[in-house]
């Protein structure tokens, strides 16, 4: 169920309780054109931003929607208390010295005392709402009165600030600082723009996620509602993957989790604060794309160029004009213009608007899901722009005749003046700065678009469950029973004495695979104790007595022969996520590869094919040199996994099955490894 928070984040009455701060509050709120009620709250000073103070809470009459608390940590709980108690729609808290200092004594005070009120902080700046024409914020921000635009919440007060300032011409509607999340969370921040049809696109700029479960139903909310988001993730070098006993908890560390999250839910991953900016500035106009078919049109061969090479690395297409449209394109141009897509137009119509026009409106027509100029227009004051302007406004006429989705890409982000990325924005032609952000840009709003039309719906996330008991570590023959009970392929094998290896190698038939077998010697190849493709009871008998110094007892088991790929399938548990499901590239070689996937689980079928295609150890498995794996085979494997995680929820601490070999015709795990709680 949603969380109300539309009185503490579209107030229309607002209570300011402090100093200085509070001050430039009342200022900057009265500023965005605030037309509701205003109490400004201080014992001594006789006004605020202009607004004349009562000496206390107590003192204030009437409802209070939401209220900016700048004092000290201490008076701050007494004064949540009390605006509790005379109904106010939530509070935003200015004041540090809570949990972020490793002391959560006062910040449970401060909840305790808000009693369900919502809270955005503590340690936080609040936030500026041009939507609502109200700022909860201490500090300049660059924010207009406006109808519609882009939220962005970050915990992070600097940078809240930070996306105010651009000279990008960001659509920017809201920015919240929302600092330590001890109430009002991401999540629920993501609920309430989800809701929002003036938010046109959502940007979160995450630290940490206190409910992972929680912010992951809030972004199938917002997925179901089409409203984007794009997250920019920070702390991925402070959260690498643990050292462990499994190759899977090397590969599915807390930023590969928090790639799953995002792949799951259709929110596009900036990996830069400008690239961050210029995918939400992208999505404002206009939303995801429907598909990766851009056309790019420069009146330069080196930018053709430079745009096809940048295509490389992503998952985005130049494909060849239309059959029909070329000769049209061609129409509008001369004959040493080559029509082909990137399209390099040359200067031979430069400064020619309605030769540019033509050329523009028969590019556009095409059919492609979006349309990029790059132009770089002068921002040296030496210099005058006219004539580039002149081109990009015949962009904005070329789009408005065709419908189609168009953008003026300025290959340098200085190369575009802010007047003019301000009136392309109001025209709906969307200003890009940076080649290579816009084509990140670009990259993720297909992303978004192809995630939005999956049939399939995302599988809902739990809460991680927390089961006690003691840990252990099973031995392979126990492991490979135990997923085999699940539906998991495994070799038929016998555990036994040393001694007696060569008669259980009669029994099972020859080749047979010896390994020693002890639940505390976890990584075999490394001691030696693995022998392969034995083919005599004489080989045995040899193998066994090497490894009778590790342990008295071995496994025997079939030798398999005939893989097309070997793939490591494995679990690892994460305290936020829960249990997580890594794929990838098998074998001794797995991490050094680093050819994998991760999904949290529950997942479903269609989440694991998408993931295995993902790989490129796929390739060999969809065929290779006239070899061919089972692909239905490895996908019901991961599945039988995926089964065993389930029946075993709270309790795996590791699992690897590695290598899991797809061959012709099934897949077989040859090697397994659980440690996981014994309730």
């Amino acid at each position: 169920m949603r969380r109300d928070l539309s009185r503490l984040l579209h107030p229309t009455s607002i209570a300011c309780i402090g100093g200085a701060e509070c001050d430039i509050a009342i200022t900057r709120t009265l500023a965005l054109g605030f037309t509701g009620k205003i109490w400004a709250v201080h014992p001594k000073r006789e006004q605020l931003g202009g607004v004349a103070t009562v000496k206390s809470v107590e003192e204030i009459e009437g409802p209070v929607d939401a209220a900016f608390v700048a004092v000290k940590r201490e008076p701050t709980i007494d004064i949540v208390r009390t605006l509790r108690k005379k109904g106010c729609g939530g509070a935003v808290i200015y004041a540090s010295g809570f949990s972020e200092t490793g002391d959560s004594r006062l910040q449970d005070e401060l909840l305790a005392a808000a009693d369900g009120m919502p809270l955005i902080g503590p340690n936080c700046y609040g936030y500026v709402n041009g939507l609502a024409g109200a700022a909860l914020w201490p500090d300049e921000h660059g924010i207009e009165p406006c109808s519609s635009g882009i939220a962005i919440v970050t915990q992070s007060g600097n940078m809240a600030c930070n996306f105010t300032m651009t000279m990008r011409a960001l659509p920017l509607a809201a920015v919240f600082a929302i600092g330590n999340q001890a109430d009002v969370e991401m999540g629920a921040m993501v609920e309430a723009f989800a809701a929002d049809p003036r938010v046109t696109a959502i940007g979160l700029h995450i630290e940490g996620l206190p409910d992972v479960a929680n912010f992951a139903r809030a972004a199938a909310i917002a997925r179901q509602s089409r409203k984007p988001i794009v997250a920019l993730k920070t702390g991925r070098s402070a959260q690498g993957a643990k050292v462990a006993m499994s190759h899977t908890s090397s590969l599915a560390g807390a930023d590969a989790l928090y790639d799953a999250l995002f792949d799951r839910y259709g929110i596009a991953r900036a990996r830069s604060v400008t690239g961050f900016v210029e995918m939400l500035k992208f999505l404002h106009h206009g939303g995801p794309l429907a598909g990766n078919r851009l056309v790019s049109m420069s009146c330069s061969g080196g930018e053709a160029a430079l745009v096809s090479d940048l295509a490389m690395d992503r998952n985005l297409a130049f494909p060849p004009f239309p059959a029909a449209q070329k000769p049209v394109i061609a129409a509008t141009l001369n004959e040493f213009v080559n029509i082909d897509n990137p399209l390099d137009y040359h200067t031979f119509i430069w400064n020619q608007e309605e030769k540019l026009i033509a050329t523009f409106s028969a590019v556009l027509a095409s059919g492609f899901d979006a349309a990029m100029l790059i132009l770089d227009t002068p921002t040296n004051p030496k210099m005058n722009p006219a004539n580039w302007k002149k081109t990009a406004r015949a962009l904005v006429t070329a789009a408005k005749a065709t419908g189609a989705r168009a953008a003026v890409v300025s290959s340098l982000p200085e190369g575009m003046p802010y007047d003019l990325a301000v009136e392309l924005s109001a025209s709906g032609v969307a200003p890009m700065l940076g080649l290579d952000d816009a084509m990140a840009a670009f990259e993720m709003a297909a992303a978004i678009g192809a995630n939005w039309a999956r049939v399939d719906a995302p599988a809902p996330m739990s809460a991680e469950l927390k089961r006690d008991g003691v840990d252990m570590v099973l031995t392979e023959f126990t492991a490979k029973q135990l997923l085999k009970s699940h539906g998991l392929p495994v070799p038929d094998g016998i555990v036994c004495k040393a001694g007696d290896a060569a008669a259980a190698a009669d029994k099972l038939g020859y080749p047979v695979t010896l390994k020693v077998s002890s639940a505390a010697i976890v990584h075999k190849t490394e001691a030696a104790g693995v022998a392969l493709n034995l083919r005599t009871a004489d080989d045995v008998r040899a193998a066994a007595a090497r490894m009778v110094r590790l342990a008295p007892e071995v496994l025997v088991e079939r030798m398999v022969t005939g893989a097309v790929a070997e793939l490591i399938v494995g679990l690892t548990r994460d305290p936020q996520f829960g249990t997580a499901l890594a794929i990838g590239a098998g074998g001794i070689l797995t991490e050094l590869l680093k050819d994998s996937v991760t999904l949290i689980l529950p997942t479903s079928r269609p989440e694991i094919e998408r993931a295995l295609k993902s790989l490129k150890v796929w390739k060999l498995v969809e065929g290779f040199r006239n070899r061919h794996g089972d692909q239905v085979a490895v996908v019901r494997a991961v599945e039988a996994v995926a089964s065993f995680a389930a029946a075993h929820r709270g309790l795996i601490e590791e699992l690897d099955v590695n290598p899991l070999l797809a061959l012709p015709d099934g897949a077989v795990a040859v090697d397994a490894l659980i440690k996981m709680r014994k309730p």
